[in-house]
């Protein structure tokens, strides 16, 4: 069996010390636990879609934990599409950031019976060729994929209601590039949707596949801001066991984390 420890929205920086408490929580829980990898499911860092160094620095204190870190780009590290980002658009200058200091945006990684996709979800809907580029990689990764069973991981969930909602909406992929990812959304081998951004803990089995939204590290989002979605609001992480034909998911919050809530350290962890 491989145990992998989800960390989502660390959003960590070297101009402020907020959420390293419960980085160094997480850091002892891996330490004590082993488990075999890291992913990293976007927003590592507070401003690193303009800052190189809450980039580099929020990638360097994640890979000081005791397995291998793989990581996808949040909206805090590249930027996101125009209508929910006017300010920090995603674009090839952002995204070129993040591969050049944390790695690809996109990637495969083939363990025993099982294949991990991750998946940069904020170049969904934007129509920059990065995202025809990633587009095809998704066909191919889940052609290849032969008998393995899939776990994907992505910062934005593909839908927050149902898959064919047409709403477009700050907290999820673009309706109109859900269709990129239905070669792995319909693959046979799917066992596993993880993801991060909504700041909530949710969990929800449809058929084989297990959607897990993974609880931030780093802030707690006011209700009023996130009417109508489902969830826990808990600080921590996801601990996923890949078993033989199915992930099993737990809940990770440490004693003594510390619970932060958006607006009461907003003017701290506003980049502008």
């Amino acid at each position: 069996m491989t145990t992998i420890l989800q960390i989502s929205d660390a959003h960590l920086s070297p101009r402020t010390r907020l959420f390293r408490r419960n980085l160094d929580l997480l850091t002892g829980w891996a330490e004590r636990h082993r488990p075999d990898l890291i992913v990293a499911s976007g927003d590592l860092s507070l401003d690193g879609a303009d800052r190189d160094e809450d980039l580099a620095f929020a990638i360097g204190l994640l890979r000081r934990l005791p397995a291998p870190v793989l990581a996808v780009p949040g909206n805090h590290d590249v930027g996101s599409h125009p209508r929910t980002m006017p300010t920090q658009p995603v674009d090839a200058a952002r995204v070129a950031r993040f591969r050049r200091l944390v790695g690809h945006d996109w990637w495969v990684r083939d363990l025993p019976g099982w294949r991990l996709v991750g998946l940069d979800t904020e170049i969904m809907g934007t129509g920059l060729p990065e995202e025809a580029a990633q587009a095809a990689f998704i066909a191919e990764a889940a052609a290849g994929a032969a008998g393995r069973r899939i776990a994907l991981f992505q910062h934005k969930p593909a839908f927050v209601t149902r898959r064919d909602d047409p709403t477009f909406d700050y907290w999820s992929v673009p309706p109109e590039a859900r269709d990129a990812l239905a070669p792995l959304l319909d693959h046979p081998g799917l066992r596993l949707v993880a993801s991060g951004h909504l700041h909530l803990q949710h969990g929800a089995m449809s058929g084989a596949v297990r959607f897990a939204w993974a609880p931030a590290m780093s802030f707690l989002v006011e209700p009023e801001a996130q009417p109508d979605l489902p969830g826990t609001r808990l600080l921590g992480a996801l601990v996923h066991r890949l078993g033989e034909d199915a992930a099993e998911t737990a809940v990770l919050s440490p004693e003594g984390t510390e619970t932060c809530w958006l607006e009461r350290i907003r003017a701290e962890t506003n980049p502008r």
